[in-house]
């Protein structure tokens, strides 16, 4: 009887266990699978909560998803330039991280012309990006053969170099405030954060959060400035709050979710990039994301 018992107790403990589980802490899907390439990175959303994501159908596109999930072409990008990282600002210009050319793009709110807002020939790639309240942009820049990284700003003036020999970094932030930003290392699984000084430069860089196992993507904060953090190969994003401590874990239907952005209603949808599904996963946040 033994065996048994412990057998029934386990069981009912799963089911416990199971029924238990907050649905909100699992994702469902928002478009079909494979309708993105592999490459599907960036998404953003407009003042008019459209949704864009880049690499639609084949490279160097970018799509926009409608409030059902349907997506569609917007634009192809020219000269050869493959998107990653996509933002907008205040005015609703579109700023993407063009990483073959080494470019930042810009298409201007309601218009598809791209045209190149900054260019930097040292960059390994511009990966990510984030937007300051100010317009200020920051880029994640990793070296993925040699394990290394770099970070840059750029304004009006162009790219400035900020930090070199970092690990590959990879997702980036700027906390609601604008004080302060976030950058992850991918392959070290780092978590460093910045304070941003009256000049849009950055100091006092401190560790903010380390894992055992598995990559790390792209990141987005609420304006309660709870950092959601793509955890990739763990299929999962996780979210740790101002004082690095994690307060919910999401489960995707994926396993490589490459970026995240919030939208929909209320500002209160969150839309994952999978990599390894070609789509885009949603689930809902307790607050709603930042306002750039």
């Amino acid at each position: 009887m033994k065996p048994r018992t412990y057998f029934f107790t386990s069981i009912t403990m799963s089911l416990l266990l199971m029924l238990s589980c907050d649905t909100k802490d699992k994702s469902r899907d928002f478009t079909g699978e494979f309708l993105f390439t592999k490459g599907i990175e960036g998404p953003a959303v407009d003042r008019d909560n459209n949704l864009y994501a880049v690499n639609f159908e084949k490279e160097g596109t970018i799509g926009i998803v409608d409030q059902m999930g349907n997506p569609s072409l917007f634009v192809t990008l020219p000269n050869g330039s493959v998107g990653n990282g996509i933002r907008f600002d205040e005015n609703g210009h579109m700023y993407i991280a063009d990483y073959v050319n080494h470019n930042i793009l810009k298409i201007a709110q309601g218009s598809k012309t791209v045209e190149v807002y900054a260019h930097h020939p040292d960059l390994n790639q511009p990966n990510d990006i984030a937007i300051a309240p100010d317009g200020t942009l920051y880029a994640s820049d990793p070296n993925w053969k040699d394990g290394t990284g770099q970070l840059w700003k750029i304004d009006t003036t162009g790219f400035k170099l900020l930090e070199r020999d970092m690990g590959t970094t990879n997702g980036i932030e700027v906390a609601p405030e604008g004080d302060k930003l976030y950058v992850n290392e991918s392959v070290q699984r780092k978590i460093w954060v910045y304070d941003i000084n009256s000049r849009g430069d950055l100091e006092n860089k401190r560790l903010f959060y380390e894992f055992r196992d598995f990559g790390l993507d792209g990141m987005r904060c609420d304006i309660k400035g709870n950092l959601y953090v793509c955890r990739y190969d763990a299929g999962k994003v996780l979210v740790l709050n101002p004082q690095a401590e994690v307060i919910r874990e999401v489960i995707l239907k994926g396993k490589k979710p490459s970026n995240i952005t919030f939208g929909g209603e209320g500002h209160k949808s969150c839309f994952v990039t999978l990599a390894d599904r070609g789509c885009i996963e949603t689930f809902q946040a307790e607050f709603r994301g930042k306002d750039f």
